[in-house]
């Protein structure tokens, strides 16, 4: 079964015991955490509602992603900027790709209150 998630302004297609790198997200190595935007998720060729559907994920490690070097010139004019950054990033292992949400107890609550 796969499920392509949204996380970080990103879309990822994972199944379960796959490793994905994503946007940093809070939690520390061995947190579990569960990706609830899912938009699609299938098993083969076949299609399934994705209502209530969650990927549950375990963090392996918060990381830094490779430097990038921004250089800044304007000819003839004494100008230069050298600048570096590292993106922060975490790296996830999928668990289990299907499970559902908790569902509220609103509405049970309310009649048992009641009795």
């Amino acid at each position: 079964m796969f499920a392509v998630v949204r996380t970080g302004g990103k879309q990822y297609r994972v199944a379960a015991g796959d490793k994905i790198v994503i946007e940093k997200i809070e939690g520390d190595a061995g947190a579990s955490v569960t990706l609830g935007d899912v938009l699609l998720a299938g098993e083969g060729s076949e299609l399934r509602s994705v209502e209530g559907f969650v990927v549950a994920a375990e963090i392996i490690v918060q990381a830094k992603a490779d430097k990038v070097i921004v250089f800044k010139k304007r000819r003839r004019h004494n100008y230069r900027r050298k600048n570096g950054h590292r993106q922060q990033h975490t790296i996830l292992k999928i668990v289990s790709v299907g499970g559902q949400t908790a569902k509220s107890n609103e509405g049970d609550t309310a009649p048992a209150a009641q009795a």
